[in-house]
């Protein structure tokens, strides 16, 4: 797989899923931590949307690491690339 096929939309993810995955990929090389209600805001959607959206992303296998990390005023997510 080349690089630039790496960093392709997955064909398997809906719209919502493709803009978190791209959103992080282009902000956790200066960033470690996000959280629901931000990348939401973000990218129009709710932290409920983001919530429910980014645990495929865990569960799928993509160049970023994703790990629920606190639940505070919104779930923060750990995200390494």
């Amino acid at each position: 797989m080349s690089s630039a096929s790496a960093s392709a939309a997955a064909p398997d993810l809906t719209s919502k899923q493709q803009r978190i995955l791209q959103y992080l990929r282009e902000n956790a090389a200066t960033k470690t931590y996000f959280k629901s209600r931000l990348i939401g805001q973000e990218l129009g959607m709710t932290a409920k949307e983001v919530g429910s959206n980014i645990t495929a992303l865990q569960e799928g296998d993509y160049d970023v690491e994703i790990e629920k990390w606190g639940y505070s005023s919104s779930t923060t997510w750990k995200v390494n690339l």
